[in-house]
């Protein structure tokens, strides 16, 4: 693409640290593990009921094997909870999904991992997202 002369165009450079993205992604929403978990395993199900029987692709199973391992939750009810609790926040997407998905175990790991947070939340208000996070993966089934 020729730029004008005279015109420079404005690139936003990309920084998760500080909630800068491309325009791609302004409109897209994010998925916990556990929801592509679950998406992937229903796809899994209706692929095995079918009378043709198609092979899944090795991608499909390297994703679905990741987010076994890495789902925090385990049902919709929880991962609805989970979802309600943060957006009460006014938390990013971006920032609600990686508390959702690294379950982070105190405020100092929570903004080493997601270093957005710094600033934003005092370690107690942190803290207590966390905790009520905890509580909840606690009393899945």
């Amino acid at each position: 693409m020729a730029a004008i002369p005279g015109q420079e165009e404005q690139e936003i450079e990309e920084d998760a640290s500080e909630l800068k993205f491309p325009k791609e992604f302004e409109q897209a929403e994010t998925l916990l593990n556990s929801e592509v978990r679950m998406l992937l395993e229903h796809r899994k199900q209706q692929n095995e009921s079918q009378e043709e029987e198609q092979e899944l692709s090795e991608v499909f199973m390297k994703t679905l094997n990741y987010t076994e391992r890495f789902s925090r939750f385990k049902n919709r009810e929880t991962i609805a909870d989970i979802r309600g609790l943060l957006q009460k926040y006014q938390l990013h997407k971006f920032e609600l999904a990686s508390l959702a998905n690294l379950c982070p175990e105190n405020a100092e790991e929570a903004k080493a991992l997601i270093p957005s947070l710094e600033g934003r939340f005092e370690d107690e208000q942190l803290q207590e997202i966390l905790d009520n996070i905890q509580t909840k993966r606690s009393f899945q089934y």
